[in-house]
């Protein structure tokens, strides 16, 4: 170890010579004689088996975020928070990792992507895969039998990531969910409509929310000959229909999952239909299903729940979809998803193939896995897909090539003279006491140019200016970075005139 360290040392004041050499243009003769001379060295060193080269990159399935990004995000997660609070929603939090066994059992074939921890100290621990789960053991540990909460935070997939669609190993997810005994159907179409509300005002362009029933899909199963044990299975492979072919669906029941092909081609004749309140009544006719008492009150409950919608007055963007099946194992009822007709097509921009952008449903038996007697507590809610909707729009301000303020900043204090330091530190002082945002630069007698140029490129829309006049005449100089128009305002008016002037919200979407 000491023979290493001294030949590195060697190598360190062989390579200080070479550069030195190079520095003081030296023959180029004896310049390579000592490159010689520092590559001999450098091979008797060898390779150094400890140091391996370490690539700077973010893991796979994660991303860095810009202040532009995130400003983004911001605006985007406001629109989502304001609707929520809007009907009445609390919030909660919970730890990003949960014991291994609340997670198990309750995902269905996804079980698999859940990233579970080393022991620690005796536990055995998983990363959260989404936050319902861990909200119903939230519900079933503090004994809570009615609440209206939302949750926004970061879940955790061992999934393949497609970053171009918005699909990460660490994503965030904005979940709204109503626990709680009530009459059928209120709560669900309050849910669908709060989703509706969201993507309406995120001006995603047109989009159609699909609902079905799992109390139909189990009912539809047990009338085409599905094996109860199977019917999970086949309830996942019907949810790939948004993404392939019947055919390749059908082959997957048949040729992977043991389906009988005669059983499958009965399920495809239902499946591959969809429609309004019209179909509902279709399916309440139809001699077969109508005689299954699971699928008879879900159709009956969506009978209902379409009459809510169309009071709430979004009926319109509402299809009831037999071929939604949604994998999670937890759903009972009432399911959702909502899916963009297509992504806004603006000049410059690319087709963005993004999927659902929102889904939930009914889960009334989740809360009695975790209670030590079963009791259970109903439960509905949605959650926001909002990696996909970052994507979207993203990839919307980029072609329009539009800016982003990363700041909110309300105005820059200014001096137009040299010397004037403390009386900007000052100044600034009284405008942060009195809750206006402002900056400075950190620099003792900046030049005017300099500081009107920053608030070009930051976007602030106004500038105190401080001068020996102004200070003898008691003003402030306000100017607008717009207009470039100059107007003297008294010191004691100034923090009211900068409210007035940027009481406007800055929009970035």
């Amino acid at each position: 170890m000491a023979e290493r360290s001294a030949l590195e040392e060697l190598v360190r004041l062989q390579g200080e010579r070479v550069r030195a050499l190079k520095q003081q243009k030296t023959s180029a003769e004896q310049i390579e004689e000592e490159v010689a001379k520092l590559l001999k060295l450098k091979a008797q060193l060898g390779p150094d088996e400890g140091k391996q080269k370490f690539v700077l990159k973010t893991p796979k399935g994660t991303r860095d975020y810009s202040p532009r990004q995130m400003a983004v995000r911001e605006k985007v997660f406001d629109v989502i928070i304001n609707c929520f609070k809007r009907h009445g929603a609390e919030v909660i939090d919970t730890p990003v990792f949960e014991l291994k066994e609340t997670l198990t059992g309750k995902y269905g074939e996804d079980s698999k992507l859940i990233y579970d921890l080393k022991d620690q100290g005796g536990e055995l621990l998983s990363l959260r895969y989404d936050l319902t789960v861990p909200f119903a053991r939230y519900l079933a540990m503090n004994k809570l039998t009615n609440i209206k909460r939302y949750h926004i935070a970061k879940v955790y997939r061992r999934d393949n990531p497609a970053m171009t669609r918005g699909r990460y190993r660490e994503f965030y997810q904005c979940d709204f969910d109503i626990a709680g005994q009530f009459d059928p159907m209120i709560p669900d179409a309050e849910c669908l409509k709060i989703m509706c509300e969201i993507l309406s005002s995120l001006q995603l362009g047109d989009f159609l929310v699909k609902v079905n029933d799992r109390r139909i899909l189990d009912g539809m199963f047990a009338i085409c000959g599905v094996p109860d044990s199977k019917f999970r299975t086949i309830c996942s492979s019907v949810d790939k229909l948004d993404k392939v072919s019947w055919e390749e669906v059908k082959n997957e029941m048949v040729g992977e999952k043991g389906l009988a092909p005669e059983v499958a081609d009965h399920i495809g004749d239902y499946v591959q239909q969809h429609g309004g309140v019209s179909l509902v009544e279709q399916l309440l006719q139809d001699p077969k299903l109508s005689q299954n008492k699971q699928a008879l009150e879900g159709l009956g409950d969506l009978k209902l729940l379409f009459e809510y919608l169309t009071l709430f007055g979004i009926a319109d963007k509402i299809s009831f979809d037999l071929s939604l099946a949604r994998g999670l194992d937890y759903y009972t009822g009432v399911i959702y998803e909502a899916v963009l007709l297509q992504t806004p097509a603006r000049a410059g921009e690319e087709s963005l193939g993004v999927g659902s952008v929102a889904a939930g449903g009914r889960y009334d038996g989740l809360v009695g896995m975790f209670d030590p007697k079963g009791r259970k507590v109903p439960c509905v809610g949605l959650s926001i897909g909002v990696e996909r909707i970052f994507s979207i729009v993203e990839q919307r301000l980029e072609a329009l090539e539009e800016k982003v303020r990363t700041t909110e900043t309300q105005v820059l204090v200014a001096s137009a003279q040299k010397k004037l330091l403390e009386e900007r530190l000052k100044l600034i002082s009284e405008l942060w006491d009195a809750g206006i945002k402002a900056e400075l630069l950190y620099k003792k007698n900046p030049k005017l140019l300099n500081q009107l140029q920053y608030c070009e490129e930051a976007g602030i829309p106004l500038v105190a200016i401080i001068g020996e006049q102004e200070l003898k005449d008691g003003v402030i100089k306000l100017r607008s970075v717009a207009s470039r128009e100059e107007v003297d305002i008294r010191r004691e008016d100034l923090v009211e005139e900068i409210k007035k002037r940027t009481s406007q919200p800055l929009c970035i979407c």
